[in-house]
């Protein structure tokens, strides 16, 4: 078992490399570049469902911190897999409860998959467009409330976050 879980920490921060470097393509005006992120992402969501279906949530206590946030990182971006991003957040919710996953990711994996449903975020962590050079949300359940609500799991006002991209 130790060795399976070894070489599934690799196969975690290795898939996460190849998002890094291919991420780019995902909004890329050539759609071969943007089908080959498709692909990638899909296989990596694919991936990350029979890895969930055989350990659970990949945890740091688990794979280490790294990995752990890799398999955040392809759930995250598993977006046309709604049912592989709902079985991580189910599991990562379970590995949060029990304090061994942060409830940061798990914010903005929450937001990803509710955005993905066609639903409204919670955190204000999804961002649909840009409107007169601002960064503009998806639509949030308690507007009101995001900056409040962001805080309670470790995340900067929306504010600081949007400036980071401008």
């Amino acid at each position: 078992m130790t060795h399976d879980v070894a070489a599934l920490a690799v196969e975690l921060t290795d898939m996460a490399a190849a998002d890094h470097r291919t991420a780019v393509h995902a909004n890329s005006d050539d759609p071969a570049e943007q089908l080959a992120w498709r692909w990638l992402t899909a296989r990596h969501g694919d991936r990350l469902g029979e890895i969930m279906a055989e350990y659970g949530w990949p945890t740091a206590e688990l794979v280490g911190e790294e990995s752990a946030r890799a398999a955040w990182l392809i759930a995250q971006h598993a977006d046309r897999q709604l049912d592989v991003q709902r079985r991580a957040l189910q599991l990562m919710q379970q590995a949060v409860s029990a304090g061994v996953a942060g409830p940061r990711e798990l914010a903005f994996l929450r937001d990803r998959t509710l955005v993905n449903e066609g639903r409204q975020q919670v955190y204000g962590t999804q961002i649909a467009g840009v409107k007169d050079g601002a960064p503009v949300p998806w639509p949030c359940e308690e507007p009101e409330r995001v900056d409040e609500l962001r805080a309670t799991v470790g995340i900067e006002p929306f504010d600081e976050y949007v400036a980071r991209f401008s």
